[in-house]
């Protein structure tokens, strides 16, 4: 067992959370790393309640959390209040000002998780009193910014060590197995937020199209865009790009964005007809970096089990090159 700050105060016997991944991450995946010894969260992501309330029931008697996207939590807080009724275990707030929604979770006596991706806004999330602050580096799938894991996380380590002592650090972005693990908490994390590589499990609401697209890829094969958020009709901040598969949709608008707005309408069409029928090729497969990783769809459980032991090995010195 590797035993961290996070596994102390949260009761887990692994030091990992599942991202909150839009859409990908429902109450099935969510139970099932709280069932590993980790703790799941359900992508509360775009607000949408009644899916959130599907998701929720879906986790069963899981003691699980909940994470919003928080530009979109704010044109619907009535999701937030969906959220805090099923007593979560940890609320998790990504992409914006944590501040609005920081006093009613604190009042739920629920702990705040703050995903952050640079030192600015690391300082911003102590300050609205986050209990975990999660650096995420651009390595991540989905969506983020541009500084990289190895270096945003002992950033923001050495920052806590300072000004907040008492507040815990994850590590996300690019970690898929026990080396990932280890190196994060060697980077002076507490433990870590996965993505990619638990989006690539049974229990993550993906379409088998895009599962088997990610086997066939390697991280050379991801890009940071906007046009995927264009075909959705999302109005994502500026700051944030997502990562994900190149496909034919990627190369034909990245970089021509004011031709896809002139055609928004039918595009749109095309994308959200594609992301429902699996067609890969138009729709994009939110993956990160670390698919060139990910050799195999698998149960939550097993993936977990794997990475930890692989972390403990290499932690206490026994792995070897190419073990």
């Amino acid at each position: 067992m590797i035993v961290t700050r996070l596994t102390e105060r949260f009761g887990l016997t692994l030091p990992v959370l599942s991202a909150p991944m839009a859409k990908a991450g429902g109450g099935r995946l969510a139970a099932a790393v709280t069932g590993a010894g980790g703790l799941g969260l359900i992508g509360g992501s775009y607000a949408d309640g009644a899916w959130l309330r599907s998701e929720i029931a879906a986790a069963g008697n899981a003691g699980v959390g909940v994470g919003f996207i928080t530009w979109a939590l704010a044109k619907a807080p009535e999701a937030l209040d969906i959220a805090l009724e099923h007593d979560p275990r940890a609320l998790m707030l990504s992409f914006g000002d944590p501040a609005p929604f920081a006093a009613r979770i604190a009042g739920a006596g629920v702990p705040l998780i703050c995903q952050v991706q640079t030192l600015r806004d690391a300082k911003a999330a102590v300050a609205a009193g986050a209990a975990v602050i999660v650096a995420q580096g651009a390595e991540a799938g989905g969506h983020g910014e541009r500084r990289a894991t190895i270096t945003l996380v002992p950033e923001v380590a050495d920052m806590l060590a300072r000004r907040a002592p008492e507040v815990l650090l994850l590590a996300a972005g690019g970690i898929a197995d026990g080396r990932g693990l280890a190196a994060a908490l060697m980077l002076g994390a507490d433990g870590v937020l996965v993505g990619s590589r638990l989006w690539a499990s049974e229990e993550a609401l993906v379409h088998p199209a895009m599962h088997a697209a990610a086997l066939g890829a390697t991280g050379d094969d991801t890009i940071r865009s906007t046009v995927m958020d264009v075909a959705r009709r999302l109005d994502w901040p500026d700051r944030y790009t997502a990562r994900v598969l190149r496909n034919a949709f990627t190369d034909r608008w990245h970089g021509d964005v004011p031709g896809l707005l002139a055609v928004a309408e039918a595009e749109a069409a095309r994308w959200a007809a594609a992301w429902e029928s699996g067609d890969t090729d138009t729709a994009n497969t939110f993956v990160g970096e670390a698919v060139g990783m990910i050799d195999r769809i698998e149960p939550a459980g097993a993936i977990l089990r794997r990475m930890t032991d692989e972390a403990e090995a290499l932690l206490a010195g026994g792995w070897k090159r190419g073990s």
